[in-house]
């Protein structure tokens, strides 16, 4: 399939018939799997559209990608598909799909499943030279939606010629925090999805050694069940065993990030003030660079 033809509108996005077919082995994989239920799919979009959304992928923007640069990460996202190309937006379409998302509902078990169409913190994601993620478990409920409870990410990597030395595998640590049990390399077209637990610890904490030039990219999506008392609790982040000191500034960052998160709730701050609000603090520690 070519990268034209990838963005026809009746080319097929991801073979959902075929994962509908297997779904009985696959959830089964998903809710075997350590450190706790997820799955990775591997040749995950058709391979033309693959090409057509990695070679789409936009540069890296300052006006039109939010920063997440703090202690705990550094990494963009954008979050506007409005100015993404067709075959992104087309990506995007499907895995939001009301099939889609009922076969990842199958999949992990949780029934009426929903989609987030404002992309809250999710989207396109990218993090150059020196970007990392900490540790930690995601929100558990959406900022603008209060009785919204997180229950997946999918994540799908587009990267094309991904090297083992530029790092930025995606960790998953135990629930106690004492060892790292997988690691998945994003590679291009291999998609992860996992269960978005109080403990579903996971990042890429150390800083990543790829090429100037090169990034890690991404797109990752939420998924949703409307709870009528969900626990509301912001991101996680935690210390990994032997992070020593560094371990205070975790702590200490993960603390200002809730007043951020508390902002987002009560006064409906966005990710583009945020974003600004981050640059900003971000200068006057001396941190502006990017890598």
């Amino acid at each position: 399939m070519s990268t034209d033809s990838a963005k026809r509108p009746d080319t097929p996005v991801v073979d959902i018939g075929e994962l509908e077919r297997d779904l009985g082995r696959l959830s089964q994989t998903y809710g075997n799997a350590e450190p706790y239920p997820h799955i990775v799919f591997d040749n995950f979009l058709e391979p033309g559209i693959a090409e057509a959304a990695i070679a789409e992928f936009p540069p890296l923007d300052p006006q039109q990608w939010n920063n997440y640069l703090h202690t705990n990460e550094r990494k963009f996202s954008h979050t506007d598909p409005g100015s993404w190309g067709p075959t992104l937006q087309k990506v995007l379409q499907e895995l939001n799909s009301p099939r889609f998302v009922a076969f990842v509902g199958k999949l992990i078990g949780v029934e009426n499943l929903i989609a987030d169409p404002s992309l809250e913190g999710g989207g396109l994601h990218q993090s150059t030279t020196g970007g990392f993620l900490n540790i930690h478990a995601d929100f558990t409920v959406h900022p603008h939606n209060r009785k919204w409870q997180r229950r997946a990410n999918i994540l799908v990597y587009l990267n094309d010629d991904w090297k083992p030395e530029y790092g930025g595998d995606l960790e998953l640590w135990s629930a106690d925090m004492k060892q790292c049990v997988e690691k998945v390399s994003p590679v291009a077209n291999r998609a992860l999805i996992f269960t978005t637990d109080v403990d579903s610890f996971h990042g890429h904490p150390e800083p990543m050694r790829c090429p100037e030039g090169v990034a890690r990219r991404s797109l990752a999506l939420y998924y949703y069940s409307v709870e009528k008392d969900p626990l509301v609790r912001s991101t996680e982040y935690r210390a990994r065993p032997g992070d020593g000191a560094h371990s205070i500034l975790i702590y200490a960052d993960k603390q200002m990030l809730r007043g951020y998160d508390w902002a987002k709730r009560h006064l409906g701050l966005s990710d583009q003030t945020g974003s600004k609000i981050l640059s900003f603090r971000d200068r006057l520690l001396g941190k502006g660079k990017t890598g």
